[in-house]
Order: C-alpha cells, then sequence, then structure tokens
C-alpha cells in the first residue's frame, strides 16, 4: 500500500528567468543542470569556509526551479541566494501555494511535481502539490523511515556554520557533483574527500533507555566523542567521532549503539 503524508514544516521556492540553472548552478554543491521534470537532485548551500547552510531538493517543472526546503528557511534562501543574482535574468520568491508531500511503498499516482528521492534508489518520492492529498501515514512514520536509513533532516541534523557535508554523508547520498566546477564552499568540500580529513559522521543509533533531546553530548568513558541529533522512539541520529564507533556510548539516561547502513562508507577500521 502506498503510504504518503504532508511535510508541514517544509515549503518551496520557486526560480524563474532565463538564467535561473547557471545562476543556481555556481552556488549550491550539486549539478543543477541535470534537474529536469521528474528528474530532482539534493544539494546544499555553503558558506565561503564550505560550512553547511541550508539543504533542499531541486525540482523543475519544465518553466521554473522549485527548492523543497525547511519552511523557516525560505526567508534566509530567498536573501542569500538573491545577493548573487548581479546582471542574470533570474528572480526567486515564496511559493506558498506548493505543499510538500513524500511517499514511499510504491508510486504517487497524483498530481503535482513528482520525483523520486534522489539520496538513495526506490527509498521514496518527493511531491509539490498545489492540492491537498489524501494522507496515508503519518509524518512520524515517515521519520522512523529515514532515521533508519540513516538520512538527514536538515537542521533536526546539521547546525549551520558547523556541518560539514561529508560527514553527513552528502558524497555516498548523491548530494554533491564532483565534476560540475566551482561552487561556494567547494574548496573545502573538495580537500575534505581528497585529503581523507574525516573525523566523525552523522550514523544512526539504536536508543537503549529515554529518548535523547538534540544537543546532548554523547560520552564514551566520560569524554565527549559526539552529539545527539534528532530521534523518534528507539532510534535516531548522532554526530560521533570515527575512533569511538565500537565503545559503549553513553546519552543522557540512555545507551547508543551506531549502526552502518549500506549506503555508508567508513574507513576499514571502523567499518
Amino acid at each position: 500500500m502506498l503510504q504518503l503524508t504532508p511535510l508541514p514544516d517544509r515549503g518551496a521556492i520557486a526560480i524563474e528567468g532565463d538564467d535561473r540553472v547557471a545562476f543556481l548552478q555556481g552556488l549550491v554543491s550539486n549539478d543543477v543542470e541535470a534537474v529536469r521534470p521528474g528528474h530532482a537532485v539534493w544539494a546544499a548551500l555553503l558558506s565561503a569556509q564550505g560550512k553547511w547552510q541550508a539543504d533542499f531538493f531541486v525540482f523543475s517543472d519544465g518553466n521554473t526551479l522549485l527548492l523543497d526546503c525547511e519552511a523557516a528557511h525560505i526567508p534566509m534562501l530567498i536573501q542569500r541566494l538573491s545577493r548573487y543574482r548581479l546582471r542574470m535574468q533570474v528572480s526567486l520568491r515564496p511559493a506558498p501555494d506548493l505543499h510538500v508531500y513524500v511517499a514511499w511503498d510504491g508510486m504517487p499516482d497524483v498530481d503535482g511535481v513528482i520525483a523520486p528521492d534522489p539520496r538513495l534508489p526506490d527509498f521514496a518520492w518527493r511531491i509539490l502539490a498545489r492540492d491537498s492529498l489524501a494522507a496515508t501515514a503519518s509524518v512520524e512514520d515517515w521519520d522512523r523511515r529515514r532515521l533508519a536509513a540513516g538520512l538527514p533532516d536538515g537542521s533536526k541534523d546539521m547546525e549551520p556554520d558547523r556541518s560539514v557535508l561529508l560527514e553527513a554523508g552528502f558524497d555516498e547520498l548523491a548530494g554533491v557533483s564532483w565534476s560540475k566546477g566551482c561552487y561556494m564552499g567547494q574548496e573545502l568540500t573538495a580537500r575534505t574527500r581528497y585529503r581523507g580529513l574525516i573525523k566523525r559522521r552523522l550514523l544512526p543509533v539504536a536508543i537503549n533507555g529515554a529518548l535523547p533531546l538534540p544537543g546532548t553530548p554523547v560520552l564514551k568513558a566520560g569524554t565527549e566523542v559526539g552529539t545527539m541529533r534528532s530521534g523518534r522512539d528507539k532510534i535516531g541520529l548522532a554526530s560521533i567521532r570515527l575512533d569511538a564507533i565500537g565503545a559503549t556510548l553513553l546519552c543522557g539516561d540512555a545507551t547508543l549503539v551506531p549502526f552502518t547502513p549500506a549506503w555508508m562508507r567508513l574507513p576499514v577500521a571502523v567499518s
């Protein structure tokens, strides 16, 4: 049975104009030229220092690029992206008439701008719809599904001016293009990859005990080795130092047991 739920904490931005693709291409981590109707990409906006600011799914309806992003980020994204318009033929605006949905366990047959979630094959479908769609699942159902798969959810799991894309799986989850050329923050992202500078990862964790609050320190033998990020019931995501994987990890009143999803590549010593 098809599972479908609205994501009320997300919204949409419309990017219009003849230069819309070239404009966004020079600013975000993924290849915007690959976007077409029925094919979205997942991308991030970084600071000049290569740190995460926001991430979003980029759709096309044929005439407009549409960003599926956190609703709370819409004013910030429009303001920051607009700084780089210069003389390009492009305009940005909120698209409050579009509502974000996600579906899984089948292909949705609904009206809207629809594309597979580009992060994992056959995992889910993203939908931007003008009309209300009948839900067959809850936001909580989706949250448990994406947590078990180890997929980050924006500011729930990453921190502005601190998080590095490769720590959150953007490489393995097709959130970075290594061939498209320059974009803001590209130098640090490339250096992190080619010099093997990753020291921690955002990992799914089984939670034995009470669900820790986001930001709760993760401890190994009394020493902080990470922080809890989002979670629900007995599963969550935590940013954990690679050298702490395999040890007993305490977080608040719970014990965390990290596990590695099939898509994730870790150094052999900690796999």
